[in-house]
């Protein structure tokens, strides 16, 4: 993903703060005692392992992976998660969890942990709604949850569904020929679900006029933006459609939600309704 702005507070302050959170919060149950999965780590044999995650797109992995004890601090509303500010409540979530899930472009993933002083695992997620990618991350975290049967369920679920809605999407081709799209760096995936002809890429950066000429002169008939990461209507006066594609999952943490979303959008537009 793209280098981005993010807000942080000053570490010795979210220090000084978490602190105190700590002394309110604690670290185990009342008394004292923390149950173990099969896992081996804490909470209850049936909720599995406390997972705290930066957005709901890492949340929704964890979900798909298996665990059921997943909470996303940026909400789901927050449309650039990067920029998200922390709050307390945040860090006295990191406190009690056994996974912090965050992407290499959330770097204030790392401070969290250390300024809450969790005792948390890091993991680092690869977010990239590409198949292979999805179903490479739901494998890794079931195995570090001790969920590889949900996780490998949850991939078969995934497969059978992307060749569905392939096979929806392209019943809707304009003319039965796969439609000419320009796709943002981080949409690729969805062009590649439509089966789509990419003739141009763009971003994450704001096209430049010599991109808009180059991607212009392709004649695509439709854009297929990254809502996340949208700097308006990228090829104004081409005539392309252009489409806001979200890689993020809504507050519900349903990944297949944002497959099956795009897939609708492009429907309703290669069939011109």
């Amino acid at each position: 993903m793209a280098h981005v702005r993010v807000l942080i507070r000053p570490l010795a302050a979210v220090t000084a703060l978490s602190a105190g959170l700590l002394l309110l919060t604690g670290c185990g149950d009342a008394s004292g005692k923390a149950g173990t999965d099969k896992a081996g780590e804490s909470g209850s044999a049936s909720s599995g392992p406390v997972v705290i995650a930066t957005s709901s797109w890492e949340a929704a992995l964890a979900r798909a992976a298996g665990a059921k004890n997943v909470k996303s601090l940026v909400p789901a509303s927050v449309r650039h998660a990067p920029d998200y500010d922390l709050k307390p409540s945040d860090l006295a979530a990191v406190a009690g969890a056994d996974y912090v899930l965050y992407a290499s472009f959330e770097p204030f993933a790392g401070r969290i942990k250390e300024a809450a002083g969790s005792k948390a695992k890091l993991v680092e997620v690869n977010l990239d709604n590409a198949p292979a990618t999805t179903k490479a991350e739901v494998t890794k975290l079931g195995k570090k949850f001790g969920t590889e049967r949900t996780a490998a369920e949850w991939n078969s679920k995934f497969t059978a569904e992307w060749a569905s809605l392939a096979q929806q999407v392209k019943a809707t081709w304009p003319g039965g020929k796969a439609p000419a799209v320009a796709a943002q760096k981080f949409t690729a995936w969805a062009a590649a679900l439509a089966g789509a002809k990419v003739v141009g890429t763009y971003g994450p950066e704001a096209v430049t006029p010599a991109q808009l000429s180059a991607l212009s002169a392709k004649k695509p008939a439709f854009v297929l933006d990254n809502e996340n990461m949208s700097t308006g209507t990228v090829l104004p006066g081409s005539g392309a459609k252009q489409l806001n594609v979200v890689n993020y999952p809504g507050a519900d943490l349903d990944l297949l939600g944002v497959y099956r979303k795009a897939a609708g959008q492009m429907e309703k537009a290669f069939s011109g309704s």
